[in-house]
């Protein structure tokens, strides 16, 4: 049976294009990380140990110095990166003379940060929470919550930052389903239905939230598996299909997606398959546990 396992980022790729879901899941095809995935990475760290600092001490200066370490260590350990982010397409000796221009880059969203809640007043029941539950025999649900925030009645908030602008109303169902995908599997594993969704947009300082019920739940479950089970019809036919569009211009894989003329390589021999996450995916993860998803 594949796929074996489904996180909200390798479903989304399935349902934008199954070709992009099979080059990234099955043939585990390499991509360069964008500026922006850095940038946003380093700014989910510092969020996630603003939170180490005791209350009263966690204020935008303190974000800012922890930013400061995460990119000196994101030059020590993953030097490409750092040159990605920088914009020097050359080697660097020296990250110093360097971050003063990483920063004033993101100081707009750590500030906007601040701005949309004060974490001196948070304790977070848990951040960069690793999820992961059996919805079918051999088949797992999988994901990262960037935070979860536990009331003193109980009531829990799932809580999810997002570095870009918020989406129109068009695109703001297709990120909620990734914070319903979190809710069922907490829901799986603790018996317990999230109080609060809650995407947090620092591009533009708003805020998209959605309280949801047991038929929220059900019904994203139905369609994981729907999904599942479209995968594997793929599987089984050795056939993962372009779905060209607009979202194309940003694909890392355009010069071999047939639907540009390109050639994709053969599918990998069956056995090599995997339903785990990509190599930039795990990339971008070892960025953000680079000092300790």
């Amino acid at each position: 049976m594949f796929p074996t396992s489904l996180s909200p980022s390798r479903s989304s790729d399935f349902l934008q294009c199954p070709l992009l879901y099979r080059f990234r899941t099955i043939d585990q095809l390499p991509e360069e990380p964008s500026k922006a995935a850095i940038r946003g990475t380093l700014v989910h760290k510092v969020l996630e140990n603003i939170f180490e600092l005791p209350s009263g001490e966690r204020t935008v200066s303190e974000a800012k110095k922890i930013f400061e370490l995460e990119l000196a260590d994101l030059f020590r350990v993953r030097p490409e990166e750092f040159q990605v982010i920088v914009g020097e397409p050359n080697p660097v000796e020296d990250s110093s003379s360097f971050v003063e221009t990483v920063l004033e880059s993101v100081t707009p969203l750590l500030d906007t940060y601040f701005a949309m809640e004060d974490p001196n007043r948070l304790e977070p029941f848990a951040r960069e929470m690793a999820l992961s539950v059996e919805l079918a025999d051999d088949f797992s649900i999988r994901g990262f919550i960037d935070r979860v925030d536990k009331s003193p009645q109980g009531a829990i908030r799932v809580v999810d930052y997002k570095t870009g602008k918020s989406p129109g109303e068009r695109y703001g169902e297709k990120a909620m389903f990734q914070m319903r995908f979190y809710a069922l599997a907490w829901w799986k594993i603790t018996q317990d239905i999230p109080h609060t969704l809650q995407i947090m947009y620092l591009g533009d300082g708003k805020f998209l939230r959605y309280q949801p019920d047991v038929s929220d739940l059900i019904a994203t479950e139905k369609r994981i598996l729907a999904i599942r089970s479209a995968i594997e019809r793929s599987a089984e036919l050795g056939v993962f299909a372009p779905s060209p569009s607009k979202l194309c211009n940003w694909c890392s894989f355009k010069s071999i997606c047939p639907s540009f003329d390109g050639t994709p390589p053969q599918l990998p021999a069956r056995h090599l398959w995997t339903s785990g996450t990509s190599l930039v995916e795990n990339a971008l993860r070892s960025s953000l546990n680079a000092s300790g998803e």
